[in-house]
């Protein structure tokens, strides 16, 4: 192996889709993957199997010439569908622009297009089954579990997610080493399928949400008419999954709170019971690479919890930065990393705080008057001033305007709504404070 072959460790959605950027600069890649290959094997059972992809995720295809293959995979999702606990239902659009929308895509099928992609170069290796156990520095190598042994390269990137052994290398040499912060909520998969005449049960263009105040029910469309539910609860509360621990627990609870949903569910409430819980954090690390030779992208430098739907659109963002990084130095490696970090940190800080504040709004804000009051307000304000006043979720999702920028933007933009009171608007203040406050985006 020759010191200019990069390796990646973790061929999940970020690892591949560098391993491609890396080729098409010349570049050849090992790419290792704890798991066996997806494309053989399934083994996504009670693992998110559909992902919102928006335009930074898409923006990120495109460069690396990949998105013709995965558009055909894409379900646009126009907005929430709010269950309300009476039964009634509200849609609640992601944009006053038609063109404006997030997209349901299955994770298995967008992991095995961008796998496929990174080999057909072939400049990419794959080596599955290839869990990495540590860095062996007193003889330069990677161990892997399966006692394989491979000289470390020059570049080593980190795409090996949340519990990263690479981010786990890093802390031990860096003097603020990374921290996990729990959300204090769990999840659990569900799965409604096809109805008898073989078509969605629901909408299937909207991402449907039963908001319950501490937790709720949310679900998206795949591509063979069934959705994917997923179900979140707070740890240690009168309610969680411990405490649903029987078939007629759980059905009880489905029925006091879900009721709707009930009779949709597959194989239910047996897959409630076997489904594995999973465990929510948001990962903080200040160093994301080390000595020009360990670097760390996606959710192995910044794991955030999914309800801004940014985790993956963040993490292809990274590899998008992380070439253009390269591409600027013209393949001179030596400030890449602190130039890509510089630019990455305060933005994966920035959604981690984004993602959290949006769990609050979905599980329970969405249904309350005052949020939709100021919801109907920021509409009319982005209608008279398209070029300065956007919503945050829009900013989020429909642009590539960094995000502490937009974390920035969204406060001034609140702090706005209050001033200008939102049940009897003064707009002639609503002007005078936009133009003062909101520099026109570009």
């Amino acid at each position: 192996m020759s010191l200019d072959n990069k390796i990646i460790i973790g061929s999940g959605l970020a690892g591949p889709l560098l391993a491609i950027y890396l080729s098409q600069r010349g570049y050849t890649v090992d790419l290792y993957e704890k798991r066996p290959d997806l494309r053989i094997e399934n083994i996504s059972v009670g693992r998110s199997i559909n992902l919102a992809l928006s335009h930074r995720g898409i923006k990120a295809l495109q460069s690396a010439d990949v998105f013709d293959k995965i558009e055909p995979l894409l379900i646009p999702m126009k907005g929430r569908m709010v269950h309300l606990s009476n039964g009634k239902t509200e849609f609640q659009p992601y944009s006053i622009h038609s063109n404006e929308y997030i997209n349901s895509v299955s994770r298995g099928e967008l992991n095995n297009i961008l796998m496929t992609k990174a080999e057909e170069s072939g400049k990419v290796q794959i080596y599955f089954t290839h869990s990495l156990l540590k860095i062996d520095e007193s003889n330069n190598e990677l161990v892997f579990e399966n006692d394989n042994h491979v000289p470390v390269s020059n570049h080593i990137f980190g795409a090996d997610g949340v519990g990263s052994v690479i981010r786990n290398y890093l802390d031990k040499k860096v003097s603020s080493p990374s921290y996990t912060d729990p959300l204090g909520h769990d999840y659990k998969e569900l799965h409604i399928a096809p109805g008898m005449d073989d078509d969605f049960q629901l909408d299937p263009n909207a991402l449907h949400i039963w908001p319950r105040e501490e937790f709720m029910l949310i679900a998206l469309p795949n591509t063979d008419k069934s959705f994917t539910c997923t179900l979140f609860l707070p740890v240690n509360d009168k309610i969680c999954f411990d405490s649903l621990s029987t078939a007629e627990l759980v059905v009880d609870f489905f029925s006091e709170h879900f009721e709707e949903v009930l009779p949709l569910l597959e194989n239910f409430p047996k897959t409630f019971l076997d489904n594995p819980t999973g465990k929510l954090a948001t990962v903080y690390a200040d160093h994301w690479q080390y000595n020009n030779q360990y670097c760390l992208i996606g959710d192995a430098a910044h794991a955030v919890v999914p309800f801004f739907g940014q985790g993956m659109n963040a993490s292809f963002e990274d590899c998008e930065v992380l070439i253009k990084c390269l591409d600027d130095a013209q393949g001179n490696w030596g400030n890449v990393y602190n130039q890509y970090c510089s630019v990455r940190k305060e933005n994966g800080d920035a959604i981690a705080k984004m993602a959290i504040e949006n769990y609050v709004e979905m599980r329970d804000l969405v249904t309350r008057k005052e949020f939709i009051q100021q919801k109907e307000i920021s509409n009319i304000l982005t209608e008279l001033f398209p070029n300065r006043f956007i919503p945050r979720y829009n900013m989020v999702s429909f642009t590539s305007i960094p995000y502490s920028e937009v974390y920035r933007r969204g406060e001034l933009q609140q702090q706005i709504i209050k001033d200008i009171n939102p049940e009897n608007p003064d707009m002639e203040l609503a002007e005078k404070l936009i133009m003062e406050k909101l520099d026109p985006i570009q």
